[in-house]
């Protein structure tokens, strides 16, 4: 169905009412109408416990992408929660402090080749495209999820040959750094 073509302003509603009409339908159609017992039931486990993973997913962001500044073998880093981020203020005005999420990305030297070889090197992260998991993931998205693009493409799309995307966990902070030193040092290797 179009539903411009049959909710929106020239459709018998008269009103511009069809992305509302298109989010019913199509959720409706593709989760159903209500959530079955078990879903529920872990929603609302996991609802019990999000304010302190929340905390441990942002202090771990916070303190990973320090260190990851101080590492020879990044080029750059991108976390919002960095002052020197071109939308920390906007970030400072509209999040509760110190909470500036467990998202950033940081450029290996040497290129996708190193990208990719930090990623393979990883150990406890895992190399996943999601993001908001409890575990740590990451990904080189030049090299996996946007490889298809052309470099023209990637770059528009905010993608660097060097780029590392992570999503940070909650596990233990030591564990992590571990984890990417040792993945970082493999990547200068090639």
């Amino acid at each position: 169905m179009k539903f411009w073509d049959v909710f929106g302003p020239e459709g018998p509603f008269k009103a511009n009412i069809a992305f509302a009409i298109r989010a019913r339908v199509e959720t409706l159609r593709d989760m159903g109408p209500c959530q079955n017992p078990f879903g529920a039931f872990l929603v609302l486990q996991g609802i019990e416990t999000l304010p302190l993973r929340m905390e441990r997913h942002s202090a771990n962001g916070a303190a990973l992408a320090a260190w990851l500044k101080t590492r020879p073998e990044v080029a750059w880093v991108s976390y919002i929660g960095d002052p020197a981020h071109p939308s920390h203020a906007r970030a400072v005005a509209v999040l509760r402090k110190g909470a500036f999420g467990s998202m950033l990305s940081f450029g290996v030297k040497g290129g996708v080749a190193a990208a990719a070889k930090f990623v393979d090197t990883v150990k406890l992260a895992s190399h996943l495209a999601n993001v908001g998991d409890a575990k740590t993931l990451v990904i080189a998205p030049a090299a996996t999820t946007h490889q298809q693009l052309s470099e023209a493409e990637q770059a528009a799309a905010g993608v660097t040959p060097d780029h590392v995307r992570v999503s940070v966990g909650i596990e233990h902070l030591d564990d992590i750094v571990a984890d990417f030193a040792q993945a970082l040092e493999a990547s200068q290797k090639l």
